[in-house]
């Protein structure tokens, strides 16, 4: 498959500004690969495609507020800082993006806050627009974390344009979230509700959970041609015992397992063993799923809309077939579905 194989025309009032008005009432398209036909529905109406035994995993990574607006010393200038991944808790060094990244130096301090709260020292230049900042905080970790959090806004896409508002604190994170530490919501988990998760329970579907931290690599372009030349960035996870046994008891039962979004997929697809049951693991997966591929674990799977190119409509197309993922978005376009992180969501069974 060669990258040009995923573009298509989406028109840019189908990205989502924002989310739907209840969580459980976005769109939902319903792809079923074996008659190949597409139903139109409402998420959750979902409860109606699962039964007794069958089993949904989720990914319960917690966004953090991973968004800093600061000025350079000196100039004052403006500073956009998008924290990545903490390297090093004790000397609070921290991977970072930086936007405008050509004002930025080693050496340059970065101001954070009315009072300057917070300063942190540019100490290396990582990629061209990537860079190591080392914080400069005399109180406690807590006191730290506690403070950037403060200062932090919830990192939307940047394909939203408007500000951030209170809604999305609240709706830009999983009801079920729990391990903080991704900088980009697993989206298609947004639709779940409490009343919707407490259907699924009463109607006797297990519940599984794994944790992948969801990173900027997941959205980063792809810009080679040939896709098995494409790199992806690693994000962390986690596969406990618990979730394990879950996943494995519906495979040996002939049971649907449904993964709750492309992470879930990824993480699962990262630890199989052999006889292709799902194994333990935590450390890290650059795993890159594209068709074709043969998938081992899930058998149904949720997931947004995705934007052309992205590897997320790869892996969506490896899962559904890719010319009825093809027929599905040309449908998505003519119907006027959201895109995108707060858009609508398709089943794939």
């Amino acid at each position: 498959m060669k990258l040009s194989h995923f573009k298509f025309d989406l028109p840019l009032d189908l990205l989502a500004e924002y989310p739907s008005e209840v969580r459980d009432e976005a769109r939902l398209m319903v792809l079923n690969r074996q008659t190949q036909t597409i139903e139109h529905k409402v998420f959750k109406d979902l409860v109606d495609y699962f039964d007794e035994g069958d089993v949904m995993v989720f990914n319960n990574t917690k966004v953090f507020p991973a968004r800093l607006y600061g000025n350079k010393e000196k100039t004052g200038a403006r500073i956009e800082v998008f924290l990545l991944r903490e390297l090093n808790a004790e000397s609070r060094l921290w991977d970072v993006l930086v936007d405008p990244a050509r004002k930025i130096r080693i050496g340059n301090k970065l101001f954070f806050g009315d009072n300057d709260e917070l300063v942190a020292e540019v100490i290396d230049n990582t990629t061209s627009r990537g860079r190591t900042l080392r914080f400069l905080f005399d109180g406690s970790y807590e006191a730290f974390r506690k403070k950037l959090k403060d200062l932090g806004e919830t990192p939307l896409p940047k394909y939203i344009k408007r500000p951030v508002e209170p809604i999305d604190e609240e709706r830009y994170q999983t009801i079920y979230a729990k391990h903080e530490g991704a900088v980009a919501a697993p989206t298609a988990g947004l639709h779940f509700s409490k009343h919707l998760l407490k259907r699924l329970e009463i109607k006797g579907i297990d519940l599984a959970e794994v944790t992948l931290h969801v990173g900027l690599g997941t959205f980063q372009p792809v810009e080679v041609e040939d896709l098995s030349k494409h790199k992806m960035d690693s994000e962390e996870i986690n596969i406990p015992e618990k979730a394990v046994k879950t996943v494995n008891h519906a495979l040996d039962t002939k049971k649907k397992v449904c993964a709750v979004g492309t992470t879930v997929i990824r993480s699962l697809e990262s630890s199989v063993s052999a006889d292709k049951r799902l194994k333990p693991f935590s450390g890290w997966t650059n795993k890159f799923i594209f068709p074709p591929y043969d998938f081992s674990i899930a058998n149904c799977m949720i997931t947004n809309f995705h934007t052309p190119k992205s590897t997320l409509m790869m892996m969506t197309s490896a899962f559904a077939g890719h010319d009825f993922l093809k027929k599905a978005y040309a449908e998505a376009v003519k119907e006027k579905y959201k895109f995108y992180s707060y858009g609508d969501a398709m089943l794939i069974i």
